[in-house]
This record gives structure tokens, C-alpha cells and sequence, in this order.
């Protein structure tokens, strides 16, 4: 058995230790927020906080997250996320869309972590890869989403 605490949620699953959180997320959990692309850990489509560090659930073994608080895009109520959505919406940032929840988790780490980031610290924090090309107004975004917290 395995306890993971997903979204403020206890969840004890019999499940083999070495599974992906994605796809305990994703199978087990019908959390569907979080994406599957690469599969090994680069895009960063799978991001979920992890004690509200990004992290890609990939390459995560469940078997290593007891007692680690895991918020996926589902579970994302506070003050940065909210702001990073509306921004998001704002700034018109999605195109296909497919990869937007792993990179709004990370904005949303980075936004609770530095309430006014410059544009290298911006580049810096956001390793998630988008094919559309959409980091001109994921940055703008992100800006603008600094601008909704500092009221």
C-alpha cells in the first residue's frame, strides 16, 4: 500500500512502489490536469507542486512521496495560481493548450517564491517546453500575474 496525500486528500492505493505519480494521478486518480508527453522527465507538461516545488511526475516513483503534500493543477487555489489563470486567460497564452497546466504549475512556484521576477529569472524558472512557441506571452503573463499580486 501506498499513502499519498494529493490536493489536500489522503489516498492509500495498493499499487506498486515504482509507478509514476502521472499515472497514479492520471489512472488511479482521474486526475487529468496533468499531462503526458515526453515521458522522461524534459517538457515539464507533467509539472505537480511537491511541497510547492515543481517537479515532473514522470519520472516520480510514488513509492518515495510519503509524506510530501502534492498539488496538481486541480488543486491549485492559491493566491499565485489564481492569479497566474487569470493572467493566462488575459494574455491569451494558450494555443493547442497541451502543455499550459505543467507551465502554469511552474509560474505559479515561482510567482510564491518571487512576487516580482525580471525577465531572466522568468527564463530561468521556466524550463517547461512548448511547441506552439508561446513563451513571449507566457512571460507576459507571468508579469502580468506579478502585477495581480502586488494588487
Amino acid at each position: 500500500m501506498v499513502t499519498l496525500s494529493v490536493n489536500g486528500t489522503q489516498h492509500q492505493l495498493d499499487i506498486e512502489p515504482e509507478t509514476p505519480l502521472l499515472w497514479v494521478l492520471r489512472d488511479e486518480l482521474g486526475l487529468m490536469g496533468t499531462k503526458y508527453a515526453c515521458g522522461i522527465g524534459l517538457c515539464g507538461a507533467c509539472a505537480v507542486h511537491m511541497n510547492g516545488v515543481p517537479v515532473r511526475s514522470c519520472q516520480m516513483p510514488v513509492g518515495s512521496l510519503a509524506g510530501v503534500a502534492i498539488t496538481t493543477i486541480e488543486g491549485l487555489s492559491t493566491a499565485a495560481g489564481r492569479a497566474v489563470q487569470r493572467a493566462w486567460v488575459e494574455h491569451d497564452v494558450a494555443q493547442c493548450g497541451y502543455c499550459q497546466s505543467g507551465q502554469i504549475m511552474a509560474a505559479a512556484a515561482l510567482l510564491a517564491a518571487n512576487k516580482a521576477p525580471g525577465d531572466a529569472e522568468i527564463d530561468a524558472a521556466m524550463t517547461n517546453l512548448c511547441r506552439c512557441g508561446t513563451y513571449p506571452r507566457i512571460r507576459a503573463a507571468i508579469h502580468r500575474a506579478a502585477e495581480l499580486l502586488r494588487g
